[in-house]
């Protein structure tokens, strides 16, 4: 784990253990990860709610988009390709959805289950244009495969 995470992921690891419900470690992890970073402006998941549908879970930060199809948007394209997508310029990404006007640059993480399937998407947003590096996609990655990889 990279330095910078060290802390937050100790925390997260610590909080999580014994715990298997995905709704209790999603807003675990969106509040640890939230209060963590400054330039994490809004960070929450959308669940898995209906074939490639979207909706959204616990999350901090100003208001979200409440349904997001898979079709649509940097989440939609996270669940629909199972990737992770790093976006440094919001407004270049082809359909992307402004669920808030100050938001520039974006990382969005599927959450697999145990079973190998999408249940949901990490999402985090920042008013600061090319905020996320490999660095947070590598510890996001690490992250959710550990607290969700057990659901």
């Amino acid at each position: 784990m990279h330095p910078r995470y060290a802390d937050v992921h100790a925390a997260i690891t610590s909080l999580c253990e014994g715990e298997d419900d995905p709704i209790a470690l999603m807003a675990t992890v969106a509040c640890e990860l939230h209060h963590s970073f400054e330039h994490f402006n809004w960070t929450g998941f959308y669940r898995v709610v209906a074939p490639e549908l979207l909706k959204i879970g616990p999350y901090q930060g100003g208001h979200g988009c409440l349904v997001i199809p898979f079709s649509r948007g940097v989440c939609g394209a996270a669940a629909r390709e199972q990737t992770t997508q790093l976006v440094a310029d919001v407004d270049a990404f082809p359909g992307h959805i402004a669920c808030a006007s100050s938001t520039r640059s974006e990382i969005v993480v599927p959450v697999f289950n145990k079973k190998a399937e999408v249940i949901a998407v990490l999402d985090v947003d920042s008013d600061t244009p090319d905020a996320f590096d490999a660095v947070d996609q590598a510890s996001l990655e690490q992250i959710v495969q550990e607290v969700f990889g057990r659901v």
